[in-house]
């Protein structure tokens, strides 16, 4: 489990290496407000944030997707979750880098095609607008397609929401979704289902 501290140098480290924010925040499995505020805090940013730490949590799941095989249970047990819909799909859609592995291994056992879809955060830093996503060409077509979406995390939706607008503007369905971790926890997203394996539930007191 990783400290703030680590999490601070990690983001100083991804911020050296010439990431963006929104690249940073997808890599460590956090909003992009949490990961403006650790960029500043490693001292790469524009200066120091002084306020105190984004309510956020980490979500680190290295440890499956370090290993193919662990990789592989948690992508089928996935698909298992997509099971509760009754939709027929022909595409599985996955996420920039961390969806297109889980979504490979739920394509291959729901026998679905396979596409890619980069989201616009990859380019977001915190002086500059969004640009915009895109669908990778390596991978199958949009247009005309029932799909299943799939990342590893939810944070705010922002993404996911991004996602469902690009799909229907190429003339695609989105059907229904499946991360790995939820943290907003809502049942749904523009009328498209979300599935998670975990929900993750922040506590707040009086």
């Amino acid at each position: 489990m990783k400290s703030t501290d680590e999490l601070i140098d990690s983001a100083g480290e991804l911020t050296d290496r010439g990431l963006s924010k929104g690249e940073i925040a997808d890599e460590l499995n956090v909003s992009r407000e949490t990961a403006s505020w650790l960029v500043e805090q490693s001292g790469r940013g524009s200066e120091k944030d002084t306020t105190t730490s984004p309510a956020d949590v980490h979500v680190d799941w290295s440890a499956i997707g370090s290993d193919s095989n662990r990789l592989t249970h948690v992508g089928i047990a996935m698909a298992d979750l997509l099971s509760d819909d009754d939709h027929d799909v022909d595409l599985t859609v996955g996420i920039g880098k961390s969806g297109a592995p889980l979504a490979t291994v739920i394509s291959r056992e729901l026998e679905t095609d396979i596409s890619v879809y980069l989201p616009s955060k990859y380019q977001w830093n915190d002086d500059a607008a969004d640009g915009s996503g895109s669908f990778s060409r390596n991978f199958a077509s949009i247009e005309g397609q029932n799909c299943y979406i799939v990342d590893d995390n939810i944070d705010t939706g922002q993404t996911m929401r991004e996602t469902i607008e690009s799909i229907r503007e190429r003339g695609g369905t989105p059907e229904a979704a499946v991360v790995l971790t939820d943290k907003r926890g809502a049942e749904d997203i523009d009328g498209v289902p979300i599935y998670s394996l975990v929900e993750i539930v922040q506590m707040h007191g009086e």
